[in-house]
């Protein structure tokens, strides 16, 4: 055969065809397998977003859950606290402060503790017990001790 021949350039060309092409294979397959590896990096890292975004849906939904659960505990003291008025007749508060004290039936009075009776001496006064007095003695006879 000579070197000229055609069947000589065909064989020549196929060679280098075949080196080419095993080097391009060479460089661009590993460009192939970073692009594939990054493929499945944004799988994984997809995946582990849609996990978080379900486990804050169900923080979400357990949050909402106790909070729904404060506000019908809240509202059943509030209806322990009404009937509690209304049994003692106690007026409503006019806010959600703290609850009013005053009386409904104002023809009630309340009498006055015994030791401010009288207005003075008594035992929760000032001077109680370090003035003696013939007064208080004949009193304290008479009447029987204040506890």
């Amino acid at each position: 055969m000579e070197a000229s021949s055609p069947f000589t350039f065909a064989i020549i060309g196929i060679i280098i065809g075949f080196v080419a092409g095993l080097a391009c294979y060479r460089l661009l397959s590993k460009g192939q397998r970073e692009s594939a590896a990054l493929r499945q990096a944004l799988l994984e890292r997809e995946h582990s977003i849609a996990e978080l975004k379900k486990a804050m849906g169900s923080i979400s939904s357990d949050v909402r859950q106790r909070l729904e659960n404060i506000r019908i505990e809240a509202d059943l003291l509030e209806q322990q606290l009404d009937d509690g008025a209304a049994q003692w007749k106690l007026s409503k508060p006019a806010t959600t402060g703290a609850p009013s004290m005053s009386l409904t039936d104002t023809d009630e009075t309340l009498d006055t503790p015994r030791d401010y009776a009288d207005g003075k001496s008594g035992t929760l006064s000032e001077d109680f017990g370090l003035k003696e007095s013939t007064k208080e003695q004949e009193t304290a006879t008479s009447q029987p001790p204040r506890y």
